[in-house]
Formats: C-alpha cells, structure tokens, sequence
C-alpha cells in the first residue's frame, strides 16, 4: 500500500487538468452545446475529485457528498438541454 498515495496524488493532478481545460471549454465554446457539455463534464471531474480525495482521507462522508453533486449534475443538464431546445423546462 505504500504506492497508493502516489497513485492517487498523480490522480488528483489530472484530473484538475481536466477540469481546468472544462473550465476553458465552458468559458470560450463556440456555441452553447460546447458549453453544456463542458459544464457536464466539470460536474463529472468534481464527483471524481471528490471520490478520489475520500480514498485519501479515507472518509466515506466524501462518498456522499459525490453522490449529490451528481445527480445535481444530471438533473441541472437534462433541465438546461430542454431549456435550449425547446426554451422552457416545464410544459
């Protein structure tokens, strides 16, 4: 067990990598699907993030926590997909 704390250090490397070229992608996409699937995608590195430093800290309170952030995600894309598709969320 002596090498997991360099696996999950290089772990948590790439994925700020990730949400830092998220971050770029929601900041200067081209149209606003970019920009959805780019925020999509940052709400999927955060539940990661999250996950991996409850390994770290060998917490399951982090576990949860991962868990809300993504179904927030998923309700948040499936509203905002309909709300550029048709312009309202609700019928």
């Amino acid at each position: 067990m002596i090498i997991l704390p360099y696996v999950l250090g290089i772990c948590l490397f790439m994925i700020t990598i990730s949400m830092l070229l998220c971050l770029i992608r929601m900041v200067i996409g081209p149209s606003i699907v970019d920009r959805l699937l780019a925020l999509d995608a940052l709400f999927l590195n955060t539940s990661g993030l999250i996950i991996i430093l409850g390994i770290y800290w060998a917490t399951h309170l982090l576990f949860e926590s991962a868990l809300f952030i993504s179904m927030l995600s998923f309700i948040s894309t499936v509203a905002l997909a309909r709300y550029f598709t048709s312009g309202h969320v609700i019928d």
